[in-house]
């Protein structure tokens, strides 16, 4: 008897098998993918621009910031050079340099030379970058805290 009341109730609205519109959105979906993309954000800010293991001599001077077009290079405790990621073969700097795209002005170069190099032999580097027309050399030390 209750089945009958309800089916008739449907046929007097004139609304037979539709449903309502649903008027709320389900914002869950979006709220995991925008804390994953976060995550991601945040892991890949804070790995370090460079994969070369370099131990880095000490300074007091104060901090450069990093720019964008900034071009890494790096000598390692073998004497190894390496711009950006990519080992340089023996004799072949002044190339790779030539290799690089510089667009309308030479960017920022970053020397990064282990510690325990020949002075001489990060020199020798900063001559070939120079020659190449990168004028604008940033040395990387790690921070200090006792003067020299």
């Amino acid at each position: 008897m209750g089945m009958g009341l309800s089916s008739s109730s449907r046929r007097k609205g004139g609304k037979r098998g539709r449903r309502a519109a649903m008027s709320e959105i389900n914002v869950t979906p979006l709220v995991d993918v925008m804390l994953v993309l976060l995550i991601i954000f945040m892991v890949t800010v804070t790995l370090p621009a460079v994969g070369v293991p370099v131990e880095l001599p000490e300074s007091r001077a104060a901090p450069v910031e990093e720019k964008p077009d900034q071009i890494t290079v790096s000598i390692d405790r073998a004497g190894t050079i390496y711009i950006e990621d990519e080992p340089v073969p023996a004799g072949g700097l002044p190339a790779a340099l030539e290799a690089l795209d510089r667009g309308g002005v030479p960017p920022l170069i970053v020397l990064r030379g282990d510690r325990s190099l020949d002075y001489g032999r990060v020199i020798a580097v900063m001559g070939e970058l120079g020659r190449a027309g990168f004028t604008s050399i940033s040395l990387v030390t790690d921070g200090s805290v006792s003067p020299p």
